[in-house]
C-alpha cells in the first residue's frame, strides 16, 4: 500500500514518535511506502509532499513538536478544498490517510469520510485532553508535567515576595490541565472553563488565607475559564474552525484580584511553553502504540476509525464518536483539589 500521513493543529510532544511508529510498521511488517504531507490538511490541498522511508525516523523520538509542520487548516473553508484533496490522493496513487490531530482534525476527517469516502484513520493528540471516545490523549502527560515544573518555580517568587501569582494554563472548553496540574503543582485555587466563578469566591479565599498567616498564593486559571466581571464590548478574533481565540484570562485576574485584596499579584501565561520539549516516556510510548494499531487498521482496511486508549488498552473507535460531544471535566474531580485550596 501508498499511504499518506500528516499531522495538523497545534505541535504537541510526541508527534513524531507517532510518525515513526506508523513509518516502522508499515515497511518493515506490510512492506509498504508512506508519503508525508506538509503542514496538515494544507499539504494535502496545496500537494506539498516529503518521502518518509525508514531513515527518516532515524532520531526523532525524542524532537518536540512534528517533522512534517502543521498549520489550522478547514479544508471545508477553501474553495474546492475536500475535492483537492480527493485529487491529491489520486495523484500520489494513495490507498489511505492516517491523520494525527485533534478535535477539528477529528471533525475534517470524519466529514471527509462520510461526504467523500476518503480512507481514513486517525490518532488523537491534543493537550485539552477533551476527546470524548479517550481516556487520555497524546501530548498530556508531557503537557501536564511542563505545567508542573513552572508551578514550582513560581513558588520560589511566590514565596520570596509574599505575593499573588496567577498561572494561565492551556484549556479552552474543558479544565483538564488546570486541574492535573494545578492538584499536583500544590495550587491554592483552580478556576476551569466547567464552571462560572465569582471574583469574590477568588479574594475571600485569599484573604482568609492570609488571615491565618499565609502571605502568598498560587492560582491555576484555565484559558477559557470565565469570571464575573464588568462587561466591556471587545471584538472577538476567531480561529480557522470558529473557535474564538482567547487570551489575557489569567492577566484580567490578577488585576482583579490585586484590587479587591491590595495583595501584590502577578500573572504568567504558560502559552506555547506547554507545548514545547521532549515528550515523557508515557508520551512516547502512548505514540508508539497509537501510531502501530493506526498502521493495523489502514493495513486490515478498516477505515472512518479513531484510535483509542481505553483503559490501558489501546482500541478503535468511529471518528464521530470522538467529536460529538467534547469530553469536559467531572466536576466531582475537581472536589479532589480543594483539601488543599486556600
Amino acid at each position: 500500500m501508498r499511504i499518506g500521513i500528516l499531522t495538523d493543529g497545534g505541535d504537541y510532544p510526541g508527534l513524531n514518535a507517532v510518525i515513526a511508529a506508523v513509518v516502522r510498521k508499515s515497511v518493515r511488517e506490510y512492506e509498504s511506502e508512506v508519503i508525508g504531507f506538509l503542514e496538515g490538511w494544507r499539504g494535502l490541498i496545496e500537494n506539498l509532499t516529503t518521502p518518509l522511508p525508514l531513515e527518516s525516523t532515524s532520531g526523532i523520538l525524542p524532537l518536540g513538536g512534528t517533522i512534517l509542520k502543521s498549520s489550522p487548516t478547514n479544508p471545508f473553508q477553501v474553495d474546492n478544498g475536500p475535492e483537492k484533496i480527493m485529487e491529491n490522493m489520486k495523484k500520489n496513487n494513495l490507498d489511505a490517510l492516517i491523520g494525527i490531530g485533534d478535535e477539528d482534525t477529528c471533525a475534517v476527517g470524519n466529514r471527509l469520510f462520510k461526504e467523500h469516502a476518503l480512507n481514513v484513520v486517525l490518532i488523537p493528540k491534543t493537550m485539552n485532553d477533551d476527546l470524548n471516545a479517550e481516556d487520555y490523549t497524546l501530548g498530556v502527560d508531557t503537557c501536564v508535567n511542563t505545567v508542573i515544573e513552572n508551578i514550582d518555580r513560581l513558588h520560589t517568587t511566590a514565596q520570596s515576595h509574599d505575593r499573588i501569582l496567577v498561572c494561565e494554563v492551556i484549556g479552552p472548553h474543558a479544565g483538564w490541565i488546570a486541574r492535573c496540574g494545578g492538584i499536583a503543582g500544590g495550587a491554592d485555587f483552580i478556576l476551569v472553563p466547567e464552571k462560572k466563578y465569582l471574583i469574590s469566591e477568588v479574594t475571600d479565599a485569599i484573604k482568609s488565607s492570609h488571615a491565618q498567616g499565609k502571605k502568598f498564593s498560587i492560582i491555576v486559571i484555565a484559558e477559557g475559564a470565565k469570571i464575573e466581571e464588568k462587561e466591556h464590548t471587545i471584538d472577538s478574533e476567531f480561529e480557522a474552525f470558529g473557535h474564538v481565540r482567547l487570551g489575557s484570562t489569567g492577566e484580567r485576574l490578577a488585576k482583579r484580584i490585586e484590587q479587591e485584596t491590595k495583595f501584590e499579584t502577578r500573572a504568567t501565561v504558560l502559552g506555547h511553553i506547554q507545548r514545547g520539549c521532549s515528550p515523557t516516556a508515557f508520551d512516547k510510548v502512548l505514540a508508539t502504540r497509537f501510531g502501530i494499531h493506526a498502521a493495523e487498521l489502514v493495513h486490515e482496511k478498516k477505515f472512518g476509525r479513531m484510535v483509542s486508549l481505553s483503559g490501558n488498552q489501546i482500541t478503535d473507535t468511529p471518528i464521530s464518536d470522538a467529536v460529538d460531544p467534547l469530553k469536559t471535566l467531572d466536576m466531582n474531580l475537581l472536589k479532589i483539589a480543594e483539601v488543599s485550596f486556600v
